[in-house]
């Protein structure tokens, strides 16, 4: 072998290792898990305000962290599994949405930090000790949706003051369901209304759901609040107009969709908060330092079109609290 050849390849095989040999050096990405109890595409815009709380705080997927996402699809029963499978990736923190994913974490570890998504007050639910002060791993955000049940319920009546009965679905595969239930009736008792739980915790149970609720002649549908009827707004929206059953929602989402009324937080803007709680906690910040959050604002949001559909005309006292109508 020529001698100048000997000698170059060494040199080459050295130029080439070197890009393979500086990757190394470098440090891995930091993960933040996401667990979701939904699915993908109902939630993709809460999704971009989580990016964008991350973002506040210079975080930004695939240049300086890796977000990993795992999704029940309804399936409460798949949290844990979802949850320690975060762990084994290694998760510098995990973010949960919604109580039931929040317990899950909790449940999978007591080291990695945990930033929730609940609408349940997140003291009773056992997910804090404080809302000022959380104690160990677990911080968050509270939409207070579950509190909010007699507001709506309120504002339902207020809508349609004749009905004898009204119609509450709720979901008993979600740990909400007692509290629900418990703060629905007794919201309903101090104002002398009538109500019918109706439950329903898979797509097959909806046409039954709604079937029961014209059979016993509900003059409207309260649906509570629930991360797996977030993810089936279209169905459940479809139904109450096939229907023709006046129906008040949680969430703003489902009003564009052709939902009649909701009132609540906007949700978009507390999973920002949560992004920016896990952009703090990859700067060094803990849990336990950081208050849990809670919404300054609350959302009535109403649809004219339709309340014509359903030939209601909507008192001028509910239209002039509105926060948004949409025509």
């Amino acid at each position: 072998m020529n001698r100048r050849t000997f000698i170059a390849l060494p040199a080459g095989a050295a130029i080439c290792a070197l890009p393979y040999a500086v990757r190394a050096q470098q440090p891995a990405l930091p993960v933040v898990g996401f667990l979701h109890q939904g699915a993908p595409q109902p939630n993709a815009h809460t999704m971009d305000a989580f990016r964008r709380g991350l973002q506040e705080n210079g975080y930004v997927e695939g240049r300086n962290v890796t977000l990993e996402f795992r999704w029940a699809d309804g399936r409460y029963d798949r949290l844990s599994a979802l949850a320690a499978d975060l762990i084994r990736r290694q998760a510098a923190v995990i973010v949960a949405a919604l109580l039931p994913a929040a317990h899950a974490a909790k449940a999978a570890t007591a080291t990695v930090p945990v930033v929730f998504i609940s609408g349940s007050d997140p003291v009773e639910t056992g997910l804090v000790t404080s809302l000022n002060r959380p104690t160990g791993n677990v911080t968050g955000v509270s939409l207070f949706s579950v509190p909010l049940i007699a507001k709506r319920l309120e504002l339902l009546h207020e809508v349609i003051p004749a009905t004898a009965v009204t119609a509450v679905l709720v979901n008993p595969s979600n740990p909400n369901a007692k509290a629900n239930e418990r703060g629905i009736e007794t919201a309903a008792r101090a104002m002398g209304m009538r109500i019918e739980l109706i439950k329903a915790s898979s797509d097959e149970d909806f046409e039954a759901a709604f079937a029961t609720v014209v059979r016993q002649r509900a003059g409207a549908l309260l649906v509570s609040a629930d991360g797996f009827y977030a993810s089936r707004r279209e169905a459940l929206v479809a139904l109450a107009a096939r229907h023709a059953v006046p129906t008040m929602y949680f969430q703003r989402e489902f009003i564009p969709l052709g939902g009649l009324i909701s009132y609540g937080s906007n949700s978009p803007d507390m999973y920002r908060q949560a992004g920016v709680y896990a952009g703090r906690i990859l700067k060094g910040a803990k849990p336990a330092d950081l208050p849990v959050v809670q919404p300054t604002k609350l959302e009535l949001v109403i649809n004219l079109k339709a309340a014509k559909a359903l030939g209601l005309e909507l008192p001028a006292t509910v239209l002039a609290r509105a926060d948004e109508v949409i025509e």
